[in-house]
């Protein structure tokens, strides 16, 4: 099984410059083997496993790297693809798929569904909060200039009521396991997160390869995500409505690196895929260009960032959008879904403060916790991270998709000393965290199965009520020793599996 040897300094190593001491990592990121979703830390079957163990102990590999083919010919079949930008023949590429699923047992995803449902309610009331009566900065929670002077906080939605005070309707909640009851949210994707289109695929890419396994498993389906999305959309329509609400999807086009996942969503639901051009703003209303004249649109889930969104009120360049929809906007005449400035809540340099804000407006703790943090706006802590980049995770506040960031332990000496001088010239614009050992699941690699570092990414949505599909999308780093689970940096999927009671 893979491991990963995880540095927690003691505080006699803390630099000198800085009173600052160690953050308090889990118990299991200081063993020198990483948790293992099948087996603990020991040889033992854990029991969401037991099915799926007896399976794998029946099976051979030669079988299963077969399946594995198997089930890449129906990804390139149906077209799966994603794109890295810059990469030559980046549109022709597969997400590797690995057959072997991650389990979930019923009771510890009870416990994740309560945090991540406290979570998403916190993160819409603290949007409400900080684009209306800014409560939270007045109480001294948060400093006022992490908000005001954020490019992730848009000023023109100060005052703005969307359809039922949401901002954020889609919700991607990264979460990694440290131990057997130790889950920790990774970061809120708060703006337009991408991915769950691939955690249908790959349930129904299992269903058709190993239909043996579902008669032997309970497990909780995910099939309805798109009539829930589907919902989710319509209730949030803007009130006194006469009709049904007429949806569409804007996406950037086909050379975008989820354009895969664009297509499939509007599909599934049944809506017009739309691009900006599509689009125009006519008699204070947002309509559709069709072959039978103008259609207006009720409700845009939009799938590109705020700054393209309006080129009349963001990036005057913008090609993507449509002049003037921000004001149909304003005047509640459309819902755009996330709303602008859904960003603000999945700011690296609010993740620290997310305790609190879930605290402050839920009156309660958080059921699940942040992984540790240090902000690097603070002084004293820049000093510890600046002495100890090596041991350390370092992000960018706005970075994605696993660029943007240092996993000391994995770099070299050169790339530890290139990102220390990015640091120390814009310390504002990095956060740094102890190195956690993400929990391992069984993956099918060239010379047999073994433990590869895994995450989950749920998907919540928001409108009515709270719909919440079980399971998500596990990401797993598939070179030995990587915690980098991103498609874009060589990572893959796996089916998710709930086990129903």
């Amino acid at each position: 099984m893979a491991s990963q040897n995880v540095s927690s300094q003691s505080a006699s190593q803390t630099s000198s410059a800085s009173n600052v001491v160690p953050l308090s990592v889990p118990a299991a990121a200081k063993s020198t083997s990483a948790f293992d979703e099948m087996r603990g830390y020991g040889d033992e079957l854990r029991g969401p496993y037991s099915a799926i163990g007896d399976w794998l102990s029946s099976q051979r590999l030669e079988d299963l790297k077969q399946k594995v083919l198997e089930a890449e010919t129906i990804f390139r079949r149906v077209g799966i693809t994603f794109n890295v930008y810059g990469e030559k023949d980046a549109a022709e590429r597969l997400i590797p798929f690995d057959i072997i699923p991650r389990v979930v047992a019923a009771a510890e995803w009870r416990r994740l569904a309560a945090g991540i449902e406290q979570r998403v309610r916190a993160l819409n009331a603290f949007m409400h909060d900080i684009y209306h009566r800014q409560e939270i900065l007045r109480a001294g929670r948060i400093p006022p200039e992490l908000i005001v002077q954020n490019s992730a906080f848009v000023p023109e939605m100060v005052g703005v009521d969307p359809a039922r005070g949401i901002y954020s309707h889609i919700i991607g909640v990264d979460l990694v396991r440290t131990g057997e009851d130790d889950f920790y949210v990774l970061e809120d994707n708060t703006r337009t997160p991408s991915g769950v289109s691939y955690m249908l695929e790959n349930r129904e890419t299992m269903m058709h390869t190993f239909p043996e396994l579902f008669e032997r498993n309970n497990v909780a389906p995910v099939e309805d995500y798109t009539d829930s999305l589907l919902q989710t959309l319509r209730s949030v329509a803007p009130p006194n409505l006469n009709q049904e609400p007429t949806i569409a999807l804007l996406t950037p086009g086909i050379y975008n690196s989820a354009y895969f996942e664009h297509s499939f969503l509007a599909d599934e639901m049944g809506i017009e895929l739309v691009e900006g051009q599509d689009l125009i703003v006519s008699d204070g209303a947002l309509h559709m260009k069709t072959t039978r004249g103008l259609k207006q649109i009720d409700v845009l889930y939009r799938r590109i960032d705020d700054e393209y969104l309006d080129p009349l009120v963001f990036r005057p360049d913008s090609m993507l959008g449509v002049p003037g929809i921000f004001d149909v906007y304003r005047s509640g005449r459309v819902t755009i879904v996330n709303a602008p400035g859904a960003g603000i809540a999945d700011d690296k340099a609010i993740y620290s403060y997310i305790p609190e804000i879930i605290e402050f407006y839920m009156g309660r703790p958080p059921i699940l916790k942040n992984v540790p943090t240090y902000n690097c706006r603070k002084a004293d802590e820049l000093a510890y991270v600046i002495e100890n980049m090596a041991d350390l995770v370092v992000k960018e506040v706005h970075g994605s998709g696993g660029y943007g960031m240092l996993v000391g332990p994995a770099s070299t000496k050169e790339q530890v000393d290139a990102f220390r001088a990015k640091v120390k010239a814009r310390p504002d614009n990095y956060i740094a965290q102890p190195t956690l050992a993400l929990s391992t699941c069984p993956t099918i690699c060239d010379k047999g199965i073994h433990g590869r570092h895994v995450d989950l990414r749920p998907f919540v949505l928001v409108g009515d009520k709270i719909r919440l599909t079980p399971g998500g999308l596990t990401r797993v780093a598939l070179k030995e020793g990587s915690l980098v689970v991103n498609s874009s940096q060589g990572g893959g999927t796996k089916d998710t599996w709930v086990l129903e009671e």
